[in-house]
């Protein structure tokens, strides 16, 4: 009969918690967020979010609805939980795309920091990426806590045409990722709709069956 032959380790075996001390950190999973008043969210934003998802080494994108940006009038916005609602249909069939909806439980104005304190302290193994355009990043250092921000964060910079980047040595964790972007505002959606013109192709087909349900209700009430 054939002898059995076992090797034992020399190396003298670990315990289960010294074990657990060895092993190595599973890597975090990397979000970026999109932060905007989705008033409402059109196709540009959603190519955008797709692009970062896709292209980049971001697992997701999550699209931050803001109630309230500080740097903007709220007059003309449109409900919160309705522009919500609006991105969630948006992003419903897309795994790799979400509404966020945490701004809305929060003091406002919506300040980014205490926005990203917030989604830290409830997604401790998520990293978060911010993603701004280009024209947003020489007001950067005069959002609260910048200096949190441009330490503890990686800022992604998609350029805006017609805008040049500034100087990029204050911003170390800054980097540009050239997106496709589309000439298309929420400002144009609103008043196409105002004047009962077309957004088809402009919006996801979803949200322009609401949209218009809504232009046509406020129509009606005008009207009353």
């Amino acid at each position: 009969m054939p002898r059995s032959w076992c090797v034992i380790s020399s190396r003298p075996r670990l315990s289960p918690s010294r074990m657990m001390l060895a092993s190595p950190a599973p890597a975090s999973r990397r979000v970026g967020l999109l932060f905007g008043s989705f008033n409402p969210v059109h196709v540009g934003h959603l190519i955008l979010a797709e692009h970062f998802a896709t292209r980049s080494d971001l697992a997701e994108v999550w699209l931050v609805v803001s109630p309230q940006n500080p740097f903007k009038a709220a007059a003309d916005l449109l409900p919160e939980a309705q522009r919500l609602h609006w991105v969630e249909l948006a992003v419903a069939e897309n795994p790799r795309l979400r509404a966020e909806p945490i701004e809305l439980s929060l003091p406002r104005p919506s300040y980014t920091i205490a926005t990203l304190d917030a989604l830290r302290e409830r997604h401790p193994a998520v990293e978060f990426v911010l993603l701004i355009g280009g024209d947003n990043l020489p007001g950067l250092p005069r959002w609260q806590h910048a200096d949190r921000l441009l330490a503890e964060f990686d800022i992604y910079v998609y350029p805006r045409p017609g805008t040049p980047l500034p100087d990029l040595a204050p911003f170390p964790r800054v980097q540009v990722v050239q997106a496709p972007l589309l000439d298309i505002s929420a400002t144009y959606i609103r008043e196409s709709l105002r004047r009962g013109l077309s957004v088809r192709y402009l919006v996801p087909p979803a949200v322009e069956r609401e949209l218009l349900t809504v232009s046509l209700s406020a129509s009606d009430s005008a009207r009353k």
